[in-house]
């Protein structure tokens, strides 16, 4: 949490202040002005150019992005829409879902610690369950945060310089790119299968027990003395 706050802060105002564009798609805002709120849920229309449904926070937008609730955010429409990503939807939903993940992370963590704290952790059989089940959500998550990144700097290469339509290489063919599409796939899966099978395993031996931990405490503490 001390790394997570400050350097997802930092990021989101560099986003603002270099990526304009990238954060109105993010957020799904269309119109530009002051007070700009955060969506927690909705779903953006780019038809229509508007965000259906929403439930919003008023003003949190501008601060986080700006330090002032009452500064003013670009919309999409300010832009040309050349200069939009590609894919507003798929990106504006690969960043929500990576923000709720990540509240719930801190939430599921917070609790898990107080918890342990209290010494109860051990014995708490639900809570232990939900920990080993939500094991995949990390990784779902960081999959998520490179999709928005990717997305979100959709159309540029590099950006405000060199489209992406502009960087792609004559010189490879169409089977070169699937074979290294095959030869990576295969080696993540292989990965994969040995990170399921590790997991597994450790998770199968389940908690150690304390009347163990302590003897092991008290042998390290009688060699000491």
């Amino acid at each position: 949490l001390l790394v997570a706050f400050p350097t997802g802060d930092a990021q989101a105002k560099m986003v603002g202040h270099h990526q304009p564009v990238t954060l109105a798609s993010m957020e799904g805002k269309f119109e530009g002005g002051p007070m700009a709120p955060v969506a927690l849920i909705g779903q953006p229309n780019v038809a229509k150019q508007r965000l259906d449904n929403p439930i919003e926070v008023p003003g949190a937008l501008s601060f986080l992005a700006y330090g002032h609730f009452g500064s003013f955010v670009h919309g999409l429409n300010d832009f040309p829409k050349d200069a939009w990503p590609d894919n507003i939807e798929l990106l504006y939903y690969s960043f929500h879902i990576m923000i709720t993940l990540g509240t719930l992370f801190i939430l599921l963590m917070g609790f898990a610690t107080l918890q342990n704290l209290r010494g109860r952790l051990d014995s708490s059989r639900l809570l232990l369950w939900v920990l080993m089940l939500a094991f995949p959500y990390p990784y779902i998550a960081n999959t998520l945060g490179w999709m928005t990144a990717e997305l979100g700097r959709q159309p540029w290469l590099i950006y405000g310089l060199f489209h992406t339509r502009d960087g792609y290489s004559k010189v490879v063919s169409n089977g070169d790119a699937i074979f290294t599409l095959i030869g990576f796939t295969g080696l993540y899966f292989v990965i994969g299968l040995l990170f399921l099978g590790l997991a597994g395993r450790e998770i199968g031996k389940g908690p150690e027990e304390k009347a163990t931990v302590t003897a092991v405490v008290d042998q390290r503490e009688a060699v000491l003395v």
